[in-house]
């Protein structure tokens, strides 16, 4: 496929067809998606991992330069560079420590990360094939406030290509107000290969989001979530997710820690009922 591509792509550079934007457009993005099969290929995650980070080669960032603006080139990179970044991470075995584990097989660790600072890991299994979860986590991204009380609104601003969007936070106030209202605006990539699914992001500056009165912008630092389906048994889904966030303002570290935990526990066990009354709800339909 990859020869036929490339075949095709020098028969667009003769003269007589250069001026077929179609064309060569068509086949600009059959490389770069072909390329992106190529990179992202591997039946387990620590596979997708390594070959995920190894990074795109220079023809597909040149080709991809050719179609969109530097400033959505600016946004590419900085999403793949989350990824790369928040795999990276994940991919390291050492240092990390139980923060909390619960009966059902949950659990939090944490460790920190030079020139990131500390992150956390949430670790589950969730009773819900992959393809339910990236459904409810990229395709219904906006909808999260509805069913997350630690999310009051999520909006896509700019979407670039396929698996790249720029995207405004609103968290909602920890309890008794410990930590008052944040706001983030995130750069996210969405990449998978088969039954493999990588959601990466991190903080990125939007022109048309100013920071809003009342609201401390906060900053995302490399995250990602990881879904695969659980080897053995294609109907539960393994779900890692990242998190590392620079809360701004004076808080104490422990209150931080608490917090961040906390969040990753809570997002599991809401994410869990949404998917069970959204399973429910389809089935009566």
């Amino acid at each position: 496929m990859l020869l036929a591509t490339f075949k095709l792509c020098a028969g667009s550079s003769y003269r007589h067809l250069r001026n077929m934007k179609g064309l060569r457009q068509q086949t600009i993005m059959a490389i770069s998606q072909e390329l992106s099969k190529r990179a992202l290929g591997g039946p387990t995650p620590s596979a997708w991992i390594s070959q995920v980070r190894r990074g795109s080669s220079l023809l597909s960032s040149r080709l991809e330069e050719s179609l969109y603006s530097d400033q959505d080139m600016t946004y590419l990179r900085q999403g793949e560079e989350a990824m790369q970044k928040a795999l990276g991470i994940l991919s390291n075995e050492d240092g990390w420590k139980s923060e909390i584990e619960r009966s059902n097989g949950d659990k939090v660790l944490s460790k920190v990360v030079s020139d990131v600072g500390k992150v956390f890991r949430l670790e589950v299994v969730v009773d819900q094939p992959m393809e339910r979860l990236y459904e409810e986590l990229v395709e219904r991204m906006e909808d999260m406030g509805d069913w997350n009380p630690n999310v009051k609104e999520i909006k896509v601003l700019q979407k670039i290509g396929k698996d790249t969007i720029i995207t405004h936070e609103i968290a909602a106030e920890t309890p008794g107000n410990i930590v008052g209202p944040r706001d983030f605006v995130s750069v996210r990539c969405a990449k998978r290969r088969g039954s493999t699914c990588v959601l990466a992001g991190m903080a990125t500056h939007f022109e048309d989001m100013p920071e809003q009165k009342g609201i401390i912008r906060a900053e995302h630092g490399p995250t990602c979530m990881v879904l695969h389906p659980v080897i053995g048994n294609p109907s539960q889904t393994k779900l890692t997710w990242l998190l590392s966030i620079d809360l701004k303002g004076w808080l104490p570290k422990a209150i931080i820690n608490q917090v961040m935990s906390q969040t990753q526990v809570d997002f599991a066990n809401h994410l869990r009922k949404r998917l069970v009354s959204g399973y429910t709800s389809a089935v009566s339909c």
